[in-house]
């Protein structure tokens, strides 16, 4: 059993709140802000009741341009919760720590990049991830932890796991939501049905392999370079072009696992009739059985008859998840797959989008009318399966040893 902020004693308590605010940066500035928007519930609740906040939270990665400090999340957080955000260039050092002693009720500081420290790129089991130099530098200044970045719960790093090994851990609304609905999937509406697109092949082979066990799914349509994968695994000659980048993206053995897949539950997987490929600068359509397209061509997209397919089966569905795009959407001439997909999606009674590069697609193209939109890729995925989450495994342990105290 997880607490929540309901179980909090909010007023006067100093409480550490990590959330996933990893945005696209253009040019130096937030390109997007969905991601901070989402937690504005948390955050606004906690300062509404009392509360003094530090916001933990990670941006990039190590030599890529989106590798930058969280002050303009902070200015845009102060916008979007409309009160004074401060921000501070230290996570767990002295003067984090003097940020963090000096809050009143009901003020917010947002401390530094937590990437910006090694310890962040490890995986740990909690009661070592409470010793690193992150949390003995912070918790002691911390009454209370409170995760609500469910978008990188299956991580194991110290942020994730390590506070709520030290301090009384809680989760937030938005990891609150998110277990509530992706752990309740066995009780949504019937026939039930998953359609796994994107280029997360081996996560979405898991997935596909656990629905179709366990009974979950009456049908699994598939897409993008999932679905090419799943094609190549029946016999269907997709041209050099496309057999290369599964190859080259190492997905070469997820084959085979695909041909096992197909020939235990091949009744109930949907692969596309038809792909789109680009010839003389414009859209394309090729049936399976007119493959492999010319030299050079890739499969981009898939085609008019398979969403026709596709479709037929969204119309007979009560529920249904969907991870990953039809496409690559972010080329004009291959959207259509992946907004007339989803677009079809929003007509079924209860559908539910796995978050990561889906949901940045549906901002993308406009597709709006989902039952719930994750905030989580990964995490939605690996809940999908039943696997645990080492974050939300973590808030359920509870506390298990004191920190240690900053020399």
């Amino acid at each position: 059993m997880i607490d929540t902020l309901d179980d909090l004693d909010v007023e006067g308590t100093t409480v550490g709140v990590r959330v996933d605010i990893n945005s696209p940066i253009d040019g130096g500035s937030l390109a997007d802000d969905a991601r901070l928007r989402a937690h504005v519930e948390t955050l606004s609740e906690l300062l509404e009741r009392g509360g003094r906040v530090a916001v933990l939270a990670h941006q990039g990665r190590p030599g890529g341009d989106d590798f930058v400090t969280l002050e303009r999340h902070a200015d845009r957080l102060a916008t979007l919760l409309e009160r004074p955000v401060g921000y501070v260039d230290a996570t767990f050092g002295e003067a984090a720590r003097e940020a963090v002693a000096a809050l009143e009720d009901g003020e917010c500081v947002v401390l530094e990049n937590t990437r910006f420290y090694s310890e962040e790129y490890m995986e740990f089991e909690p009661e070592r991830a409470a010793r690193t130099h992150l949390v003995t530098g912070l918790a002691p200044v911390l009454d209370a932890y409170v995760n609500d970045a469910f978008a990188t719960a299956h991580r194991s790093q110290p942020s994730l796991v390590g506070f709520p090994a030290a301090l009384p851990g809680y989760a937030g609304r938005v990891m609150e939501a998110e277990l509530e609905i992706l752990g309740a999937i066995e009780g949504t509406p019937e026939p039930r049905v998953y359609v796994l697109g994107g280029a997360k092949v081996p996560d979405s082979i898991d997935v596909a392999w656990s629905v179709l066990e366990k009974g979950l799914a009456d049908h699994v349509l598939t897409a993008g370079v999932v679905g090419n994968v799943f094609l190549i695994a029946d016999g269907v000659d997709l041209g050099d072009a496309s057999s290369d980048f599964v190859y080259e993206e190492g997905y070469w053995d997820e084959i085979d696992r695909a041909a096992d897949l197909l020939d235990a539950h091949g009744e109930r997987i949907a692969l596309p009739h038809d792909v789109a490929v680009e010839r003389d600068g414009e859209r394309h359509e090729i049936g399976v059985n007119a493959l492999p397209p010319r030299e050079g061509e890739a499969a981009m997209d898939i085609g008019t008859s398979t969403l026709a397919y596709y479709r037929r089966l969204l119309d007979d569905a009560e529920t249904v998840i969907l991870n990953g795009p039809a496409g690559v959407y972010e080329d004009d001439l291959f959207e259509r797959g992946t907004r007339e997909l989803y677009g079809a999606a929003t007509d079924v009674e209860t559908s539910i989008v796995g978050g990561g590069d889906t949901a940045s697609a549906l901002r993308r193209l406009g597709v709006e009318g989902f039952s719930h939109v994750s905030t989580g890729g990964g995490a939605a995925l690996r809940m999908l399966t039943a696997e645990p989450l080492p974050a939300v495994t973590a808030l359920e342990n509870g506390p298990t040893l004191e920190p240690r105290a900053h020399d």
